[in-house]
């Protein structure tokens, strides 16, 4: 039963306020758990979004056109879902690029309103960044520039409109953006883009009677943002996927806005987790769960036996406290169906050496700083357009000591770096925080240790963001902003934002 449906079978609206009795609260919370396991009729093929098309300027620079744009979706039976896209109605293009490639973007805006394009996980100019301060008006077009400096990773690219992000996600507005290297390309990693290396962008999304999306926030305690009851990968319901071969690998996104997922396969069979936010770890590690809070992602292999189906199955969450719930962490969810063929290729393989690991533990730290995370503020502060909280020195190395210090979900998220988790409450992190990350899930109350080198793109007028990813907290107040100061450099005064035509 849906949680909207059993809400309603118990007497509790979805919308406006409700006043609850103990017992009542208990039935609500009941009804709030959510199960879809062996219940997804897995009818339709994963889509698979293309690559997008690149031109060459003069200078030698790819150049890729995107256009943002509102459209009508199809995502089930019935009327059409009002959504936004890139080049397309929901979603947009897989960007890929290579590492020393300089690339050029001609963002144009063909929504009623502003929005921005930020590329999570980038290495790049603060002004190139497309946060808050880059914003692309209705009609406009944007421009940025620059060069890839960065291992082989899994980014991705959303909007970054202060105060607006969580709504202009959730209409659809995103995609993946790949960055390889001669590492990855000599690797026998599965290698071919939607047959053995597929692209799986996880979201969840509510829609009412007419199929439209509905800003659904859990009654009680919904401290998260939206919690959808319906679970999209690259925009399609129920999606199956045909495997020739016997390795698989997935790169995952938490494209939600709100919600966490546990990854496990249904049968509960081990897979290798290969690649974290910030590229291949430096072997794989082998597990049977993964978290994946929301802008987190992950590059897992598994490996199937012809003839056999299985589901990838998102499972209940430890995190979820006392309304834990309310906000989908008792759920378990069916998210993709894999349906093996009768015989199956198999070409390539799990190195038991992939790439470099972090190395800033050993270190000369610059300076070492505290955030603390709670009630829609860090350090007690609310985001300001205007306000540099401080400044970082280039070429430095510097340690992050973050804690979520009021008992609801959150994460962070650090902008232009990856960074390496040195200890998570003064013990060695887990095997998935090991890797280079932008992204950190923070467990209430441990403090998590980061470490990061701040190199090149000096600028002290130009800032980065930092901030919980969870989008209700981050739009609500959840940032701050530094900048990165060549030596003798002091922080300057942040530009008013530029409408770029």
């Amino acid at each position: 039963m849906k949680r909207r449906t059993a809400l309603k079978a118990f007497g509790f609206g979805i919308g406006g306020a409700v006043v609850l009795t103990s017992g009542g609260l208990g039935v609500y919370y009941y009804a709030a758990k959510l199960d879809t396991a062996g219940k997804v009729s897995f009818d339709k093929a994963l889509s698979i979004p293309p690559l997008a098309e690149s031109t060459t300027d003069a200078s030698g620079a790819r150049v890729f056109t995107l256009g943002i744009q509102p459209g009508d979706t199809r995502f089930k039976a019935g009327s059409a879902t009002r959504t936004w896209g890139v080049n397309g109605t929901y979603l947009g293009p897989t960007i890929r690029a290579r590492r020393g490639e300089q690339v050029e973007f001609a963002v144009s805006n063909g929504l009623d309103q502003d929005t921005s394009l930020h590329w999570h996980g980038m290495h790049l100019p603060a002004a190139m960044d497309g946060g808050p301060h880059q914003v692309v008006p209705a009609g406009g077009t944007w421009r940025p520039r620059w060069t890839v400096d960065q291992p082989a990773a899994t980014l991705w690219y959303h909007p970054h409109v202060h105060g607006s992000t969580a709504d202009h996600m959730y209409r659809g507005l995103g995609g993946l953006f790949i960055l390889d290297d001669e590492t990855t390309e000599a690797s026998k990693l599965p290698s071919e883009y939607g047959v053995d290396d597929i692209p799986m962008i996880v979201q969840d999304r509510a829609f009412d009677g007419n199929n439209q999306f509905e800003k659904r926030v859990p009654l009680l305690g919904g401290a998260l943002g939206v919690i959808g009851d319906e679970v999209l990968v690259n925009g399609t319901i129920g999606p199956y996927v045909d495997v020739k071969t016997r390795l698989v690998r997935l790169r995952l996104l938490n494209g939600s806005n709100a919600r966490l997922y546990n990854f496990g396969f249904s049968d509960d069979r081990t897979f290798s987790l290969v690649a974290t936010d910030g590229g291949l770890l430096s072997r794989p590690w082998n597990t049977e769960r993964l978290y994946l809070s929301p802008g987190e992602r992950a590059e897992i292999v598994v490996a199937f036996k012809p003839g056999e189906q299985i589901e990838l199955r998102s499972y209940p969450s430890e995190y979820g406290g006392t309304l834990g719930r309310i906000n989908g962490f008792d759920d378990r969810l069916d998210i993709c169906r894999f349906r093996a063929a009768d015989t199956l290729s198999d070409s390539a393989d799990i190195p038991s050496t992939l790439g470099v690991a972090p190395d800033l533990a050993g270190e000369k730290v610059a300076k070492e700083r505290s955030f603390v995370l709670a009630s829609d503020q860090i350090n007690g502060r609310s985001m300001a357009m205007d306000r540099i909280d401080f400044g970082v020195r280039e070429g430095t190395v510097e340690v992050w000591d973050v804690v979520n210090d009021n008992g609801f979900l959150h994460n962070f998220h650090v902008h232009d770096v990856q960074f390496q988790v040195l200890t998570v409450d003064g013990g060695k992190p887990e095997p998935h925080l090991r890797g280079w990350k932008d992204t950190v899930l923070l467990a209430p109350g441990k403090h998590y240790r980061l470490a990061m080198r701040f190199r090149g793109h000096t600028d002290p007028n130009s800032p980065y963001m930092y901030h919980c990813h969870l989008l209700l907290h981050e739009d609500n107040g959840m940032m701050g902003q530094f900048v990165v100061l060549d030596e003798g450099e002091k922080v300057g005064a942040v530009a008013q934002p530029h409408h770029h035509s």
